[in-house]
């Protein structure tokens, strides 16, 4: 797989661009994101590389522009994380997927890598990082297959256990969601 996809924000107010690449020798997906999220306008990429089972290896989020923060982390897909510097980060201990909190992408590593048959579920622990902050923090997630993927796509029920927010995914046959109600709206053909 080598597809670029689009996203825009449902209030207007972002765009993203996603290249990402699936081969036999992983994941790899760059975007780039520019939003505003409560007045705060935003400008960032990122880069997210897993293996081929969906389980992320590292992940790089950065400002774009005059702003100098950044967020560099490396997982062993097993639930070990370490920073940039390679100090282990313990607080991120038995996370397997990253949410970067601007893109609807981070819900294909978990969707992907669980593969869940209908009506399963599974909850996740995932290391949350919180744009435009930078701050990351562990958050717990479900998801349930209402409708695995075919050649149709699928669908999948998410919940943020910690805040109660949930969302039914309609996601394509590669699994990137098509809509988010009320965050994102694919704009690229599928």
């Amino acid at each position: 797989m080598n597809r670029d996809v689009l996203w825009s924000s449902i209030d207007g107010a972002g765009i993203e661009s996603l290249h990402l690449i699936e081969d036999s020798a992983g994941v790899t997906a760059g975007s780039v994101v520019i939003g505003s999220i409560d007045g705060a306008s935003f400008r960032i990429r990122y880069e997210v590389e897993c293996d081929p089972q969906y389980h992320v290896q590292r992940v790089d989020v950065a400002a774009l522009g005059r702003e100098s923060e950044s967020i560099t982390l490396r997982a062993n897909g097993e639930g070990k994380w370490t920073d940039g510097q390679g100090t282990e980060v313990s607080t991120l201990n038995g996370c397997i997927d990253v949410d970067i909190s601007a893109t609807p992408f981070s819900n294909t590593l978990p969707i992907r890598r669980l593969e869940l048959d209908q009506n399963e579920s599974a909850e996740v622990q995932v290391a949350y990082v919180a744009v435009p902050e930078f701050r990351v923090e562990v958050a717990s997630q479900r998801y349930t297959c209402l409708d695995p993927i075919d050649t149709d796509g699928g669908r999948y029920r998410y919940e943020s256990i910690s805040s109660g927010f949930a969302a039914e995914l309609p996601v394509d046959p590669d699994g990137l969601v098509i809509d988010y109600p009320e965050l994102f709206d694919r704009v690229s053909p599928l």
